[in-house]
């Protein structure tokens, strides 16, 4: 009697655990007519950068409906990114975007050649010896830095012209993650569009060596306040910047702010004029158009090509200018950016152009005359201006 006990709880058991992996294979396989996306996060969704590049999922969602079912890794470190982007491959994605800067998905793309590998543009990644399901893509920026530069030099030019600031303190700090080609890309088409409407003024620029610290950010914007910077922008991760802005104007002093990625009406009301951001939705819901489709992902993509890289502006909608503080902005500015983003649409602005040197921070020797205008993203997604004007920026760390 024993036996057929003990024999009929062993059946028992073998039966629950095959229904069990049966269930969870089920419940893991593609649904028919259903494309698995999946989506790696660098950080999660309280930061502003992740936040950003999660619209384009939530986008999607909205675009696609029940025809596709999105997976996510979030809080991934680059050099921990392989388990995650296998996890994903194993439950059925068909292609993943990557918003990290790792190299692990150029050779995981190797490895799996029918799941396609998209992934923000790097300056240490090359498209160079990858295989035809690896992908890069970002947008233009520095067209929407450019525009926000305009709505900025308006705003110097109204306090110049009001005699609330002389010539000699119009000053314009920026606080950016690095010296990078990217940083200093979009810091120059910013200070161009502040020139183009308040040519008296000038940069100083603060590092603070990286992405997202809260911490540092918040005091290299306040280093900036203090030499007499009247008006701040970012190029880093956090709200910091806009939150020491704020504070300052709290305390009587006359500054404004310029942000990425969000907003920053909410933490900073009575200083911020206006934020730029990448719009990635429209790279996103092409691209698994492609896949649904069978197609190569550059024959949906409605963007410039540079290989299987990918870009593009205001004119595909890839950049923005978010929302413009009325209550500061000066008269006339929302007339003004919106000419601006039409000339650029039509391509009647050259940003990097001009009576300026540019001098390469890391080869001295190197400098570019801009009487002759320089084409960013006219070979790849990535930005690659990296000169720094010797007239009117001066980096002070």
């Amino acid at each position: 009697m024993m036996k057929k006990i003990v024999l009929t709880v062993v059946i028992c058991v073998i039966v629950l655990a095959a229904v069990s992996f049966l269930t969870g294979f089920w419940n893991n396989s593609p649904k028919i007519n259903v494309t698995r996306v999946g989506f790696v996060y660098s950080e999660d969704e309280s930061t502003p950068y992740t936040a950003n590049f999660a619209k384009a999922q939530h986008a999607l969602e909205e675009e696609y409906g029940d025809k596709v079912e999105v997976l996510y890794k979030s809080n991934v470190h680059s050099r921990d990114s392989e388990q995650p982007i296998r996890d994903l491959i194993r439950e059925g994605v068909r292609i993943i975007f990557i918003n990290l800067d790792s190299d692990i998905p150029v050779t995981l793309a190797r490895e799996f050649p029918d799941v396609q590998f998209c992934q923000i543009s790097m300056p240490t990644i090359s498209l160079d010896g990858t295989t035809e399901n690896y992908h890069t893509f970002n947008g233009e920026i520095y067209q929407a830095r450019y525009v926000s530069g305009i709505a900025a030099g308006m705003k110097l030019r109204q306090l110049l012209d009001n005699g609330a600031l002389l010539p000699r303190d119009a000053l314009v700090g920026y606080v950016g993650a690095n010296a990078s080609a990217e940083v200093i890309s979009g810091y120059t088409a910013f200070l161009l569009g502040v020139r183009s409407v308040a040519p008296e003024a000038t940069m100083r620029v603060r590092y603070t060596g990286s992405w997202s610290n809260y911490a540092e950010e918040k005091e290299q914007t306040r280093e900036l306040i203090n030499e007499g910077c009247v008006i701040i922008a970012q190029h880093v991760n956090t709200m910091a910047s806009a939150i020491a802005c704020e504070e300052a104007a709290a305390s009587g002093q006359s500054v404004y702010h310029v942000g990425y990625h969000q907003s920053m009406m909410d933490v900073a009301p009575s200083c911020a004029l206006c934020s730029v951001r990448t719009n990635w939705a429209p790279y996103v819901i092409q691209a698994v158009k492609a896949v649904m489709k069978g197609e190569k992902i550059e024959n949906v993509v409605e963007a410039h090509a540079h290989g299987r890289d990918m870009s593009a502006g205001f004119e595909s909608g890839w950049v923005e200018l978010l929302e413009l503080n009325k209550s500061i902005a000066a008269e006339g500015t929302r007339e003004k950016i919106d000419n601006a983003i039409e000339n650029l649409i039509k391509g009647k602005t050259k940003v990097f152009s001009g009576n300026y040197t540019g001098v390469n921070p890391l080869n001295p020797a190197n400098i570019i005359d801009l009487n002759a205008g320089y084409t960013e993203n006219q070979y790849s997604s990535n930005p690659s201006f990296g000169y720094v004007l010797k007239e009117c920026i001066t980096v002070e760390n």
